[in-house]
């Protein structure tokens, strides 16, 4: 049934009609529209590519760094993840946490550790990554928010301002005969079913790949205190930070015995 009732339509050219008849207004509209839709189409397609390669690539990735101990170990074994945001944010962390262990380092036990300067320092570079990373899945989605709220607007104007056009000129010719609307009705219309099929792609996709950019961002600030984590599990030299504490802790049993 479906098929018998489109293909009258589209062999009667039905919109091949309705084009033909829209005014010059209505056709500077949907030429508007069809930009609309080229520049919404090619950021889906890309947007999507790249949403792909980062859930892959994020997959792959979280799989080696959760078979590794040392939160430096991805990075000296050489293994590449391109794609993966998380990726892009552990190696830059990890280049901040080599410059410090390489420049600041302070020996504890043998072993190599940071000031908790130097560990503010890499968390400053993990949240600017983290914003980067995210600020970059979000580029370009403010092109399809426009064309879905936007398309069935400008389509609206377009078809308002033919049908005004219709109705001016049968004013004019004194003649108003359904034979005479309906051409200019059909060309008007043309405009708002441009701007659906404009808007309706746009909404999906758009819906879709908002959901998919806040997953991979509340995975990536996960990773990112998790990765901070271990940092200062592995290579912090938290003593400074203990002797403080100590500090206060006598500081505060003094004032208990002087109150």
């Amino acid at each position: 049934m479906i098929h018998l009732t489109i293909n009258p339509l589209l062999a009667s050219g039905a919109l091949q009609f309705a084009f033909d008849k829209a005014t010059v207004e209505g056709k500077i509209t949907i030429s508007a529209l069809f930009v609309l839709s080229l520049f919404s189409w090619t950021i889906i397609i890309t947007k999507a590519r790249q949403l792909i390669i980062a859930r892959k690539a994020a997959k792959r990735f979280f799989a080696a760094y959760a078979a590794e101990r040392d939160p430096l170990e991805i990075k000296r074994s050489g293994a590449r993840f391109f794609g993966a945001p998380a990726y892009a944010l552990y190696t830059r962390a990890a280049e901040e946490l080599s410059y410090h262990l390489q420049h600041n380092a302070v020996a504890v036990g043998g072993k190599k550790r940071i000031s908790a300067a130097s560990f503010d320092a890499v968390k400053v570079a993990l949240e600017e990554t983290a914003s980067a990373q995210a600020m970059s899945l979000e580029k370009g989605m403010i092109i399809l928010s426009t064309a879905v709220a936007g398309g069935p607007f400008i389509g609206l104007l377009g078809t308002v301002w033919g049908v005004m056009e219709t109705f001016a000129g049968i004013a004019r010719a004194n003649s108003a005969s359904l034979t005479a609307m309906a051409p200019g009705v059909a060309g008007a219309l043309i405009a708002t079913v441009t701007g659906l099929l404009v808007a309706i792609p746009a909404m999906f996709a758009y819906n879709f790949m908002v959901t998919t950019i806040r997953a991979i961002t509340q995975e990536l600030d996960g990773f990112a205190t998790r990765y901070a984590t271990q940092i200062e599990h592995s290579y912090v030299d938290n003593r400074e930070l203990e002797d403080k504490i100590v500090s206060a802790l006598k500081r505060a049993e003094k004032e208990e015995e002087l109150v």
